[in-house]
């Protein structure tokens, strides 16, 4: 009995097969750069076909699609891959795997199903800080709002009414003033020139004043939406992961910190705790997708 982990990315797929043996099969496959979805899903199918030679057909498969898909299993959204708008997934889906149960979801909430699970919670928020900020809501260990009910888009709730405009369009969203990007054009601001991140990192761990207000700035972001959700949720534990927060020591120790400042009299906030699975989060949590069935 196996279970198929599929996550599709921006730049390729990766695939994790898990069964009854020690050591689980995994594949990636790059995309090309021909921005035809007819050659994306002719390399979707091969990849499927070589999982299938190599470990056997599924029981289960699970997807983390970052593409927004509507009700009616057409894909609507993709900045990664415009190209895919339209498609029809659920049609692609059924091509590849007949008569195999399949669940789709958001990558974001799966990488919190695949952190809640390692970390032994099952009630999590998880953000992933990176080029974007991603995430997701895990309760009674499940993701929140669920498979094809939409995706937890926690990197647009607004952190700052006044902060900088995001790629969305509107003023203040998480993303804008904590992801990667914002924290580099918060420290640039402060020098008066650009700022790559390996100088921000390096003035990060060297205690400059320019660097540590840009990091605590884009902390202290995640840490208000983190409480603002607890409000609502009252999960157990804030997971802090992402390409960006795992390059800068210690973020998840900034976020802690504001959070635990804007606890209210009387109540608890959730303990802060960096991620453990980087960028293996969205793969794992979808073959955890597969398992639920």
């Amino acid at each position: 009995m196996s279970f198929l982990g599929i996550d599709i990315g921006g730049t390729k797929v990766a695939f994790r097969v898990e069964d009854d043996t020690p050591e689980p099969y995994e594949a990636t496959a790059t995309w090309t750069a021909s921005g035809d979805v007819r050659q994306d899903l002719a390399l979707l199918r091969t990849g499927v076909a070589a999982v299938r030679q190599a470990a056997g057909p599924p029981k289960g498969v699970g997807i983390a699609l970052p593409a927004t898909v509507d009700g009616e299993g057409r894909i609507t959204s993709w900045p990664n891959r415009p190209h895919w708008i339209g498609l029809d997934w659920d049609g692609v889906v059924a091509a590849l795997f007949p008569g195999t149960r399949v669940r789709t979801a958001d990558d974001g909430d799966l990488a919190a199903l695949a952190e809640a699970d390692r970390a032994g919670s099952a009630d999590v928020v998880y953000f992933g800080v990176g080029t974007g900020v991603g995430g997701g809501v895990v309760l009674g260990g499940r993701p929140v709002p669920g498979p094809r009910r939409g995706s937890c888009e926690i990197g647009h709730v607004i952190a700052d009414p006044a902060g900088p405009r995001c790629d969305c369009g509107r003023r203040g969203c998480l993303q804008a003033v904590a992801s990667g990007p914002a924290l580099l054009r918060t420290a640039g601001a402060s020098r008066g020139r650009s700022t790559g991140f390996a100088e921000l990192r390096r003035g990060w761990l060297a205690g400059r004043d320019w660097a540590v207000a840009a990091v605590r700035r884009g902390g202290a972001a995640v840490a208000s939406v983190a409480v603002g959700v607890a409000e609502l949720l009252h999960p157990e534990l804030v997971l802090v992961g992402g390409g960006v927060a795992a390059g800068l020591p210690g973020f998840a120790e900034v976020v802690a910190d504001r959070v635990a400042g804007l606890a209210r009299p009387g109540h608890a906030v959730p303990r802060v705790a960096p991620a453990e699975l980087g960028g293996l989060s969205s793969l794992h949590g979808a073959v955890l997708l597969a398992r639920q069935g």
